[in-house]
């Protein structure tokens, strides 16, 4: 039997997971632990995702409080720890760039316990993002690392990964995979059962093509003022300006700083074209996802969904990590500049990107993942 420990935190992470969870189950010789960090506290934006998609619920729990970078890590390296020396796992499984990523990569290598790192590879060069320095450190603690791009294979051999293996695998010899992205995998699957069983259009009452979708969560933008106040007003001027309707779910971290700004936050509720929402769904967001007419997002995931179900992106960020969207042309980068997303706006209604061609795979990474995990175990 092998013991397997799946770290998640964020509603990203746990969706990640999902793909593998599912074929984890076909294999009886694999035994996963899914340790949840509570880095997202909120239920919507959380313990939902377990029941919605079916995931086995954790078997660790944490209650880590929101708060300081350095705080909530250090809380998360000292019950991650615990559960690591309690169970010794035969290998320990990280996603993405969270914080929740970094304390299990940092729990893990200390620990000298092989660490697999999904995501890995993928850079935004910019070091004043705290999810930058998550990747880059979870990367170098690695021993299998599995890169959804080409453009991540490129940028861990810039690093001095070296892909010519004449010693066996280990933190100091790590093994790098092009797997293509398992959340590709997830958006396949479940995009068939929101198809199925997704009502959120008739309870928005949207109509499908007819509406924009717009996320922001990262806190380079909602903890700024001036950013925030930038992108809000931008999205308030595509409601009013162009008649768009709009649909806006607010992450607990948006609406919380949005609650300092009631000037701003009563404009944004009173717009009438613009409907806001609590956190959405996974099954509703792939639905919204797949019969909006455009979406806004400053999320990696939500831009790369964007591109699966080949949508037009505007990107409320400087920089991307996937700059595949950017240089094939289906996004544009407008961080939260006014002009240029009103710029952006224009360009996709006028011209609308029809060429989205296979970049992050055949939609079976998970597969190829567990089958490469259960080589290195044998």
């Amino acid at each position: 039997m092998h013991k397997i420990i799946t770290i998640v935190g964020a509603r990203p992470q746990i969706i990640k997971a999902a793909a593998l969870s599912r074929i984890f189950k076909k294999h009886p010789q694999i035994k996963e632990l899914i340790v949840h960090t509570g880095q997202h506290y909120d239920f919507n934006m959380s313990e939902v995702f377990f029941e919605e998609l079916n995931i086995p619920k954790p078997n660790y729990q944490f209650e880590i409080q929101a708060g300081e970078q350095s705080s909530q890590t250090a809380q998360m390296l000292i019950n991650i720890e615990k559960v690591l020396l309690k169970e010794e796992p035969d290998l320990v499984i990280v996603y993405g760039d969270t914080n929740s990523t970094l304390a299990g990569a940092l729990s893990t290598a200390k620990l000298q316990i092989p660490l697999v790192h999904i995501e890995a590879g993928m850079r935004s060069f910019n070091k004043t993002m705290p999810e930058e320095l998550n990747r880059i450190i979870s990367d170098h603690s690695s021993t299998l690392l599995f890169s959804p791009t080409k453009t991540g294979i490129q940028n861990l051999e810039n690093e001095g990964f070296s892909f010519k293996k004449n010693k066996s695998i280990s933190i100091d010899n790590p093994k790098v995979y092009h797997c293509g992205d398992i959340m590709l995998d997830n958006s396949l699957y479940f995009s068939k059962i929101a198809e199925q069983n997704s009502t959120i259009l008739n309870q928005l009452n949207l109509e499908k093509n007819k509406f924009i979708l717009a996320t922001v969560h990262r806190n380079t933008t909602t903890d700024s003022p001036l950013r925030l106040t930038s992108l809000i007003e931008s999205i308030i001027n595509l409601a009013t300006t162009h008649n768009e309707t709009l649909v806006f779910p607010l992450h607990p971290r948006t609406r919380k700083q949005l609650t300092q700004n009631k000037n701003l936050y009563q404009k944004l509720q009173e717009t009438k074209k613009i409907i806001l929402t609590e956190p959405i769904a996974y099954l509703d967001m792939l639905y919204l996802e797949r019969n909006s007419k455009l979406i806004i997002t400053d999320s990696g995931g939500v831009q790369k969904e964007a591109y699966y179900f080949q949508k037009a992106c505007i990107i409320t960020r400087p920089e991307t990590e996937w700059k595949e969207l950017v240089e094939l042309k289906t996004a544009l980068l407008c961080d939260v500049d006014k002009q240029k997303i009103e710029n952006a706006y224009k360009t996709f209604t006028d011209y609308p990107p029809h060429f989205f061609p296979t970049i992050f795979g055949d939609g079976k990474a998970a597969e190829f993942i567990v089958s490469e995990l259960l080589k290195f175990l044998s």
